[in-house]
């Protein structure tokens, strides 16, 4: 973990190592787990290497989201990259998120020559406005309707969590396999928003009028 604070300037850019990554957004980042098979990037201070900013980007695994794409803009599921976990630290300097996905962007078009989308859901019920991504040229593309939080022993998991550790997210399955207190909230929840951005040219500007809600 960083201990001293540095100038936007003086961060480092670089390909940030795999397990080092997951443990961060597995102790650190609110889903409290990493995505698997991701390519993970970080801000880094200048003296000891350590993340300021860090991460990660994976292909689009979200159906919803791909056909939608698909078939509004034209864009193949299987070009899209998903921005799945970002997590910076508290010494960070200002933009630090902005300047980090603009140069995730560079280095996604040199690595990943097929692809044309870079996606992220921005979840405003946890605080998000999607501010950085603004900073950085993204634009709101559509939205995806909220579903319940889900708690296993009164800690937050994500429903690919419970998928991964017990084959199911049907919390009735989870229950009996797993004897937890198997929960999910009851409050009314916002949307969240989906943010994307063109890997090569201008990401174009779509009137709120002509953005979807779509169904998880």
């Amino acid at each position: 973990m960083p201990t001293d604070s540095y100038a936007l300037q003086d961060l480092r850019f670089v390909s940030y190592d795999a397990q080092n990554a997951a443990n961060i957004f597995s102790h650190l980042h609110y889903l409290r787990s990493a995505r698997a098979g991701s390519k993970n990037y970080a801000l880094v201070d200048p003296l000891h290497g350590r993340p300021v900013s860090l991460c990660s980007v994976s292909p689009l695994e979200w159906s919803v989201v791909g056909r939608q794409l698909r078939s509004q803009f034209g864009v193949l599921p299987e070009r899209v990259w998903d921005v799945s976990r970002v997590y910076s630290f508290d010494l960070a300097p200002a933009n630090a998120i902005s300047f980090l996905l603009a140069k995730v962007r560079t280095a996604v078009r040199q690595s990943e020559p097929t692809a044309e989308l870079l996606v992220t859901a921005v979840d405003p019920n946890l605080g998000f406005t999607g501010s950085s991504y603004r900073a950085a040229n993204w634009q709101q593309w559509m939205a995806i309707r909220a579903r319940p939080y889900l708690y296993l022993d009164r800690r937050y998991v994500s429903p690919r969590k419970l998928r991964e550790g017990y084959g199911t997210a049907n919390l009735a399955e989870v229950r009996a396999q797993s004897g937890a207190i198997v929960e999910q909230s009851r409050a009314t929840l916002l949307n969240s928003a989906i943010y994307c951005c063109r890997i090569k040219g201008e990401t174009e500007v779509v009137p709120a009028g002509d953005q979807r809600l779509l169904r998880r």
